[in-house]
Formats: structure tokens, C-alpha cells, sequence
């Protein structure tokens, strides 16, 4: 497998957008101006209804992410598989909301990446500590996969690694700064990709940590009443 560098295009937040492939782009500072305290506040709230926690993989191996979720539906990872649930299996409880600012924006977004009509039922929310990193692999999980994926990286600097459809695909790496968005769908849909190892850092707003918050539709149905 290969890597290149991307070239350092990140500098402003006017910067248009970057198509990495067919389908994918790259929305440089997209969220900058929506990003403060008060959604970092409303991350915090979100983890003490639904703390963070380092999930298992099915084969048993556990992630070095911390992660939670917000919205109808929370991805979640044990012995039994990879699934949508619409129930924290911590708290017993449901998911908390998604705040309706952090629809719109993944909505405008997902618009300006080149797709209309997209409305997240699932925000996936990663924290990311030095050393922390996600490996190469597929969102495959959501039963919609007409719909894009839209991820918004907030704190420390990242590597984004963004290939193909298959593992052994070439893939590019991409740095991602406070603010920007990864909008990626259609024939890249499935492309693998993940993250580097964050390296040790500061943030003035997130401290030693970087956050990832990516927007899905799970496309899971909710019973009706009676079923």
C-alpha cells in the first residue's frame, strides 16, 4: 500500500472546496465560523448523559478512540458485531438529541459537498489523545448508502487517510485542521479511510484533544406502535 502527501491548502477559511476523488471533498474551515464554546459545552453535556468509551471490536480487540453518540440511533461495537442501536448500552437509555444546529450544519455541509436531502439520524462522536488513531476501514454499517457521510474535525491537527474501495488501494493523506469537513458519498461511499496517530499538541479550545463528529443516516426503521 502507498501514501502521498497532500499539499497544504487549509490555510483559509475562504478556500473552496478540494475534491479528492470522484464524490469526496474536502470543505477547508467549512465549520470554523459555527465552532465555539458553546457546541464544545454541548459535547460535554452529550458525554455526561453518554460518557466516551473505547469499544471492542468484535474479535476483541479494543479501539484507542473514546467515542459516543448522539441522535435517533448510536453506533456501537461488541463480541455480538457492529450494529445501530437506539439505546446506549451503558446508560440503558436512549441516545441523547442531537442539537438541531449540529443538523443544520451537517446539512450544509452535505449540500455544499454536492448532496441535497440529507438528514442525519446518528452523530458518531470521537475524541481523539495523542497516540489515538483509527484504522483503515469501510462506514457499511447504515442500511442508507445512498446517503453521504459528513465528518467535522474540531481541536488538534490530524492525518485523514482517504483511499479506495479496496484495503490495498492507494490512499492519500490529508491534514485536517480545526474546523474542517470531510463530505464524502456516491461511488466513493465506501472508500476505506481513517487516521493517523494524533500527535501530542494543544488546542486553545480543546487542550491536548482532538474531536471528530460525523454525521450518518442509519436508515434503521423505528418500530411502529404495536409491533
Amino acid at each position: 500500500m502507498g501514501s502521498n502527501e497532500h499539499p497544504d491548502l487549509f490555510d483559509t477559511v475562504n478556500t473552496p472546496p478540494i475534491e479528492l476523488t470522484a464524490g469526496a471533498r474536502v470543505l477547508p474551515g467549512f465549520a470554523t465560523q459555527a465552532v465555539g464554546n458553546l457546541l464544545l459545552l454541548e459535547i460535554e453535556e452529550i458525554f455526561r448523559q453518554s460518557p466516551t468509551r473505547q469499544m471492542v471490536t468484535p474479535g476483541g480487540r479494543k479501539m484507542s478512540v473514546g467515542m459516543s453518540n448522539c441522535g435517533h440511533f448510536g453506533w456501537v461495537s461488541d463480541s455480538s458485531g457492529y450494529r445501530y442501536s437506539p439505546i446506549d448500552p451503558i446508560s440503558g437509555l436512549p441516545w441523547p438529541a442531537m442539537p438541531k444546529h449540529w443538523l443544520e450544519l451537517a446539512q450544509e455541509a452535505a449540500a455544499v459537498g454536492g448532496y441535497d436531502d440529507f438528514i442525519p439520524d446518528a452523530c458518531l462522536i470521537n475524541r481523539y489523545a495523542v497516540g489515538a488513531r483509527m484504522g483503515l476501514h469501510q462506514d457499511r454499517d447504515e442500511r442508507n448508502l445512498n446517503a453521504p457521510i459528513v465528518s467535522i474535525s474540531l481541536g488538534l491537527e490530524a492525518t485523514f487517510l482517504f483511499g479506495g474501495l479496496k484495503r490495498s488501494d492507494r490512499y492519500r493523506r490529508i491534514r485536517l485542521r480545526h474546523g474542517d469537513v470531510v463530505v464524502w458519498g456516491g461511488p466513493s461511499r465506501l472508500a476505506f479511510h481513517g487516521v493517523a496517530p494524533l500527535p501530542a499538541g494543544s488546542h486553545p479550545l480543546t487542550g491536548p484533544y482532538r474531536y471528530n463528529l460525523t454525521f450518518r443516516e442509519a436508515g434503521v426503521r423505528q418500530p411502529e406502535d404495536g409491533e
